[in-house]
């Protein structure tokens, strides 16, 4: 008999991203399988050996009744979530996991949180991404990187960054804070807007607009954030970086909640400067505790665990004492 031997069939493409970031769900196993064809009698000779008609029933499962102690707890957590909503907002911790998500044009992930996070972009053909100068750690050598700069006196008084960094498609993109720090992204849809710390900005896609907004004396003086804060707007994803790691405060309607100066990264409601020590001058030397931001809801306010100026001091004065 002759043989015939067929080439191997095409392998697809590399390349990145494919053409479709959906994929369907896998096909759902079934939780019990037959038996095959030829054991059909042998799987019926051992539920009746004996050839009998009639078959018991199968033992009914026991009801459990709880003891006392767990009849209390129940009562205990039936009366708690029996109360209403909370008149505070919701506070949510910092993570470890993986942020995994898509937007038009590619994909990102953002791993090795939250004091060594990484961001990485896979890219499509044509697709950019603008980012802080001195960001990226590696890339594909397809991608395109191009170097902009755009003089304005707002930026010169914010002390903001003048040159900006577009890296263009296709392949992939290593992108990481320059301090021990989490990365976050924001999904702006249009509707809202969202000011970020100067320092704060990391990364976004073309349909995001940043312009420079004056936030007033005392608050440029005293927030940590200096006189200008990024304002950002328009429709895509916003990649920023933090000092520590990163919480999210919710905050509800007509609540206040405080935050000391050089621990913001994002909001999105209004906050002013209130004085949060009580006592003269002695008290607030000793305490170190002064001016704080104000913020009041609806909205939400995302915090770093870390303040630059306050560890810039520890270590001036552990290295000036050694």
């Amino acid at each position: 008999m002759l043989y015939i031997a067929f080439p191997p069939p095409p392998q697809p493409s590399p390349g990145f991203p494919p053409q479709n970031f959906s994929y369907p769900p896998p096909p759902k196993q079934p939780t019990a399988a037959s038996p095959p064809p030829g054991d059909v009698h042998a799987a019926a000779y051992a539920t009746n050996p004996y050839g009998q008609s009639s078959v018991s029933p199968p033992p009914q499962p026991q009801s459990h009744q709880p003891t006392l102690s767990q009849s209390s707890n129940m009562a205990v957590q039936a009366q708690r979530t029996s109360v209403g909503p909370s008149q505070f907002g919701q506070f949510v911790t910092s993570t470890t996991q993986d942020d995994v998500g898509t937007f038009n044009g590619g994909s990102y992930r953002i791993s090795h949180r939250d004091s060594n996070s990484l961001l990485t972009l896979q890219l499509a053909v044509g697709c950019p991404i603008e980012s802080k100068p001195g960001a990226m750690i590696a890339m594909s050598h397809t991608i395109t990187l191009k170097g902009s700069v755009k003089f304005s006196l707002k930026k010169m008084f914010a002390g903001g960054e003048m040159s900006l960094s577009t890296y263009t498609g296709p392949g992939e993109l290593l992108l990481a804070p320059a301090a021990l720090g989490d990365i976050i992204v924001l999904r702006l849809s249009g509707s809202e807007g969202w000011k970020v710390g100067k320092d704060a900005f990391l990364a976004s896609t073309s349909g995001i607009s940043k312009d420079y907004q004056a936030q007033g004396l005392s608050k440029g003086v005293f927030s940590g954030e200096g006189l200008f804060v990024y304002k950002l707007s328009g429709v895509g994803l916003v990649w920023l970086q933090s000092f520590g790691a990163i919480i999210k405060k919710d905050i509800a309607d007509g609540e206040s909640y405080y935050v000391d100066n050089g621990h913001l990264v994002a909001w999105n409601c209004k906050y002013k400067m209130e004085r949060v020590a009580s006592g003269g001058i002695i008290s607030n030397m000793s305490s170190g505790e002064g001016l704080a931001c104000r913020f009041t809801g609806p909205g939400t306010v995302y915090l770093q665990t870390r303040n630059v100026t306050a560890f810039a001091a520890h270590i001036g004065a552990h290295t000036a004492s050694n």
